[in-house]
């Protein structure tokens, strides 16, 4: 109640020291003479700030806490809450506002320490992982100021524990204690590898610098920074499995009414059912492709939202930009993407496999490309096609392989888009928009990642 109600009296008068912002925190007076809070106010009047209140609003609650020595009080949950307004029964897995704001709080802090504010005595950086203000001087090297304060650690994780028990706990009892553990390291191991992975993806940005060439910029541009929400979608992995167990496809429509959750399981316990079909599951690949995807010099935070294929609506597609990633088999809402393509994938009889269809081959192309995903290494085949949304207002891009690899080898192909540029080039026209496309791409699969990607056919429309 007593934190409550700080909060609250910070609200009330936080546009007293932020001037034109909304809020800024009612600070104690030692806290106001300190030089790191008098370097926080320089930041937010820079340009790149004062052109967004919420950037700074989130930059002056971050560091009012830290410095008041409440660091360690600091979550994505309450920053959800304090500065952008969310509800306090909010959850963070389903609005990501925090997450995306953070990583453009993180470029912001770093082009102002590299450009006007190269000379401030102190330097103040946001790690990976966490969301905990880090304070140094700009002489120092790896010394973390702050030392009575632990929660400066640069990730930090916290456990809580409730003896509550939730609804459908007798049932939980009866599950083996193996599957929980096998639950809970799967959880554990994904979390590690994504943050390893953005941690190796922006030190990939940082060296290769703002090398994106113009054509790409131009892509992203249309989907990011356009006045329309970019919906990004990436696969249901459960969905697919469900398929993979009844053995035969289930097209959109039952996807959107979840008459799928229905489908018998045969040699399924019961529990597993259940977690099948209520899990949301996605894989790997696309938390890699998702995180690339944000890190992208366009991506607005404001205009751009993650969406599980589950929550999506009809209504998503047709005034709003989208990125659907995998084929229509671990993503429904890529058929209706394809309504109008000549590029189509389609599963194989029983869900063995699955095929490109190439709907009017041109001199020198196959009717069909199909994949031997059975073998540890294989060739495979993917497409990369730019579609106009259900309306015509917008654009879907949808990223699909016959396998994982497939997935993976159109995202590598946009991200680093030397081989893709002269496709771009010429399907951008002469006042800087671009036509809708189609790309046919091949790669070598290995153990699930590809290597070796190459264009064999394209369409410009």
């Amino acid at each position: 109640m007593e934190r409550t109600t700080v909060i609250q009296q910070k609200q009330k008068t936080l546009a007293r020291d932020a001037g034109p912002l909304e809020i800024g925190p009612d600070v104690r007076p030692e806290i106001k003479d300190d030089p790191r809070w008098e370097l926080v106010h320089r930041i937010i009047a820079t340009p790149h700030f004062a052109r967004s209140p919420l950037l700074s609003r989130f930059l002056l609650f971050v560091a009012a806490e830290t410095l008041e020595g409440r660091g360690g009080e600091i979550s994505e949950h309450q920053i959800g809450v304090q500065v952008f307004d969310r509800p306090a029964d909010y959850r963070t897995l389903e609005d990501n506002i925090v997450r995306n704001y953070a990583r453009q709080l993180r470029k912001r802090l770093a082009e102002y320490f590299a450009n006007e504010g190269s000379g401030e005595e102190w330097r103040v950086s946001i790690p990976l992982g966490g969301y905990v203000p880090v304070f140094s001087r700009a002489a120092e090297t790896g010394e973390p100021p702050l030392p009575d304060h632990p929660d400066h650690l640069p990730i930090t994780v916290k456990i809580r524990t409730q003896n509550v028990a939730p609804a459908g706990a007798a049932r939980e009892v009866e599950r083996p204690q193996w599957r929980r553990w096998l639950l809970a390291a799967a959880a554990a191991a994904g979390y590690t590898a994504l943050l390893v992975s953005l941690t190796w993806m922006a030190a990939g940005r940082m060296r290769s610098g703002q090398q994106a060439s113009e054509p790409a910029h131009i892509l992203w541009a249309t989907l990011f920074e356009g006045p329309a929400t970019c919906y990004i979608v990436p696969s249901d992995a459960g969905f697919n499995l469900l398929e993979d167990l009844s053995h035969h496809p289930m097209p959109l429509a039952d996807y959107v009414q979840g008459s799928y959750q229905r489908e018998p399981l045969i040699g399924v316990d019961t529990h597993s059912a259940e977690d099948l079909r209520s899990q949301r599951l996605t894989p790997f690949v696309d938390f890699q492709i998702v995180a690339a995807l944000a890190r992208l010099p366009e991506a607005n935070p404001e205009r751009v939202s993650i969406r599980f294929p589950r929550d999506l609506r009809l209504d998503d597609l047709k005034n709003s930009n989208a990125v659907i990633l995998g084929s229509v088999s671990s993503n429904p809402w890529a058929a209706i993407a394809e309504t109008n393509a000549n590029f189509r994938i389609v599963d194989s009889p029983g869900m063995q496999g699955a095929q490109i269809l190439n709907l009017k081959p041109q001199p020198g192309e196959s009717p069909s490309y199909a994949s031997h995903w059975n073998e540890p290494a294989h060739e495979t085949f993917a497409l990369i096609a730019l579609l106009p949304n259900l309306n015509g207002t917008g654009h879907l891009l949808l990223l699909q392989g016959l396998d994982v690899a497939g997935t993976q080898a159109a995202a590598e192909m946009l991200l680093h888009p030397s081989a893709i540029t002269p496709l771009l080039k010429r399907a951008t026209r002469s006042d800087g928009t671009l036509r809708n496309f189609e790309v046919l791409l091949r790669a070598t699969s290995i153990e699930s990642s590809s290597t070796g990607t190459q264009v064999i056919a394209s369409r410009i429309y």
